[in-house]
């Protein structure tokens, strides 16, 4: 099952890697966690004062990030009827933060940006980290996804890129 990215405007610009990529990142994910309905995830980038206003509105944190996932429907929704594409969500990934933070993590900007775009999904496919458990399985599913997206082992992800940021 293909999942349909709906770009805005501005496309991808700034990020490391285009839209097939997306795509069969986020197919992958998708096949991994069973769900055989179309779907459609929005992706767009943002700079980092435009993050920082998204943080601060959704999150409660007024600093820039370098993904947040908005969530709509989920896939195994009953009132969406049989083959009805299912409207995952908003992904906002931050181009010039995520180049940082492969820097200061060491990794490539794509493969930190593949590590995003699973972290995104995983999010709008309902799995969160607040909680040690919770990240625990996150975590776990980052690495495998990871690893499978590259086509190469990859260091494990050890934390969560968010489990760091401080709610003021």
């Amino acid at each position: 099952m293909a999942v349909e990215l709906a770009l805005a405007p501005e496309g991808l610009e700034g990020l490391a890697v285009d839209a097939r990529e997306l795509s069969r990142v986020f197919d992958l994910v998708l096949a991994h966690e069973g769900v055989e309905r179309p779907c459609v995830v929005s992706v767009s980038v943002a700079d980092d004062e435009g993050m920082r206003a998204l943080n601060a509105e959704w999150r409660g944190i007024d600093a820039p990030t370098d993904v947040i996932s908005l969530e709509c429907e989920r896939p195994d929704d009953p009132s969406l009827d049989s083959g009805e594409p299912c409207e995952l969500g908003d992904i906002v990934l931050d181009p010039a933060y995520i180049a940082a933070q492969a820097e200061r993590f060491g990794t490539a900007a794509a493969d930190e940006t593949r590590l995003l775009a699973i972290h995104g999904l995983l999010h709008l496919l309902g799995y969160d980290h607040l909680e040690d458990d919770e990240a625990r399985v996150m975590e776990g599913l980052e690495d495998a996804l990871l690893a499978q997206a590259c086509g190469r082992p990859m260091a494990p992800v050890a934390t969560t890129r968010h489990r760091g940021e401080e709610r003021p």
